[in-house]
C-alpha cells in the first residue's frame, strides 16, 4: 500500500488500459485517444491553452519548460525551499542562464516579499523569469504562488515557471485565470497513473519568448510538441498505454468534478495533522503552508523515523516516503495524493499508532485515529 508522494496508487481502470494490447501511436484511432486526452488535460490546468505531453518524468518536463522560453546567459530567480527547488536552480546553471537563488530553510514557505523586492528593484527589465515549486514534495510546503505571481504580473516581462507535480489534481491551479505561463507536472502523482508521462501547459507570453530562445534542445523542443500536438500526434513515439491509462484516469476525474477533488484532498490533509498532532508527533510544515498532498513528520524523541517506516513496511505492508538529503532519517513523509480514498488515509494512521506504540512512544491508544474521524466527518 503507496503511503508516498509518489508513485500513488492507481485504479483499476487505468490498470486495465495498461493491460490493452497497444495500439500504433499514428493510427487514427489513437489520434482520437489523444484528442480527448488533450481536451481533458485542459480541463484539469482551467486553460484554453496547449497542454503538451511528453514521454518523460516530472523533471524532463520541468527542464523543457525552462530552457524552452530562455535565452543564454538569461537572469532568472529560482525559490529554493527543498530538494526541488534546489534541482530546478541546478538545471538552469547547467543551461548556462545567470541563477539567482531565493531561499527559505527548509519546512518553511518562501518568502514572497523577497521576489517583489527584487523584481521591484529590476527597473531594466533584466529578470526573464520567476521559478516557483509549488507544492515542496521533499518538506510538504505548499509556496505562496498566488502573491508570488502577481508581483511576477506586476514586473510585466518575467515569465512564471511553475513546478506543480504534486500541486496539479490536488488543489486548484486555474492556468488562466492566474496568468502562468508556464506549468509543469507528472504522471504519477495527481494523475493517478504509474511515472512516465510529463506534461507542459503553455501560455501565449512563454510562445513569445520562444520565437528567440536559443537554448540547446532536440527531444525537448516544444515547438515540435505544439506542432504535431495541433494533429492529434506527437513528433516521437510516446508511451501508447500510458496515455491510454491517462485518459481513463482522467474520466475518473471529470466525474469526480474539480471542487471534490480539491476538497478531498484538503480533507484528508486536515485528517493526516490532526491524527499526528494527536499522537504526538511533530509537523515539518505549518498549518499556513501544508501542501495538501504531502504531510511531513518529525517522529518523537527516542523514535527513529525509518525504524517507523521500517515497521510500518514490514507488518502493515504499508510503505511511507523518508527524509531527503539534510532531512534524511530526520522525516517520514505521509502522502495523500491521487486515488486515496479516506479508508486509505484510517488504514494508513492506524497503522501508524500501531507502529509507534510497539516502538515505545506511550500516548492516549485511539487518540489518532479519533482526531481523523472528525476531520473526515466534517465532510
Amino acid at each position: 500500500m503507496l503511503m508516498i508522494p509518489g508513485p500513488t496508487p492507481v485504479p483499476e481502470q487505468a490498470l486495465l488500459a495498461l493491460a490493452r494490447a497497444p495500439i500504433g501511436h499514428r493510427s487514427g484511432d489513437f489520434s482520437k485517444v489523444f484528442a480527448d486526452v488533450t481536451a481533458k488535460l485542459q480541463w484539469l490546468h482551467q486553460t484554453q491553452h496547449e497542454v503538451l505531453i511528453l514521454t518523460a518524468s516530472g523533471t524532463g518536463a520541468m527542464e523543457a519548460g525552462i530552457i524552452n522560453f530562455l535565452r543564454r546567459g538569461d537572469r532568472v530567480l529560482v525559490g529554493e525551499n527543498g530538494k526541488f527547488g534546489e534541482r530546478w536552480g541546478d538545471v538552469c546553471d547547467a543551461y548556462g542562464l545567470q541563477t539567482e537563488r531565493v531561499k527559505a530553510p527548509w519546512g518553511h514557505p518562501l518568502d514572497p516579499e523577497v521576489f517583489r523586492e527584487r523584481l521591484t528593484a529590476d527597473s531594466a527589465k533584466t529578470i526573464k523569469a520567476v521559478i516557483i515549486t509549488h507544492s515542496e514534495t521533499s518538506t510538504g510546503v505548499l509556496n505562496d504562488l498566488v502573491t508570488i505571481n502577481r508581483y511576477v504580473q506586476d514586473h510585466g516581462t518575467a515569465l512564471i515557471m511553475v513546478d506543480a507535480v504534486t500541486s496539479m489534481g490536488a488543489t486548484s491551479v486555474p492556468m488562466d485565470e492566474w496568468g502562468l505561463d508556464v506549468v509543469a507536472s507528472g504522471s504519477q502523482k495527481g494523475y493517478m497513473i504509474p511515472p512516465g508521462l510529463g506534461f507542459v501547459a503553455v501560455g501565449p507570453r512563454a510562445w513569445e519568448a520562444y520565437k528567440t530562445s536559443d537554448l540547446p534542445r532536440y527531444y525537448l523542443d516544444l515547438g515540435k510538441a505544439r506542432k504535431d500536438g495541433a494533429k492529434n500526434t506527437t513528433p516521437f513515439t510516446t508511451s501508447v498505454n500510458m496515455v491510454m491509462a491517462l485518459q481513463a484516469s482522467l474520466s475518473m476525474m471529470q466525474r469526480e468534478g474539480l471542487a471534490s477533488i480539491f476538497a478531498r484532498h484538503h480533507r484528508q490533509q486536515q485528517a493526516t495533522r490532526a491524527a499526528v498532532t494527536a499522537m504526538g508527533l511533530g509537523l515539518l510544515a505549518g498549518d499556513h503552508c501544508a501542501s495538501p498532498s504531502i504531510t511531513a513528520v518529525l517522529p518523537p524523541a527516542g523514535v527513529d523515523a525509518e525504524k517507523v517506516r521500517s515497521h510500518l513496511k514490514k507488518h502493515f505492508d504499508i510503505v511511507v516516503a523518508g527524509g531527503q538529503d539534510q532531512l534524511s532519517g530526520k522525516i517520514f513523509r505521509l502522502g495523500h495524493l491521487g486515488f486515496v480514498a479516506d479508508r486509505d488515509i484510517l488504514a494508513a494512521l492506524a497503522a501508524l499508532e500501531a507502529t509507534l506504540q510497539q516502538l515505545g512512544h506511550a500516548f492516549p491508544a485511539g487518540a489518532g485515529i479519533s482526531a481523523a474521524i472528525a476531520q473526515l466527518g466534517q465532510a
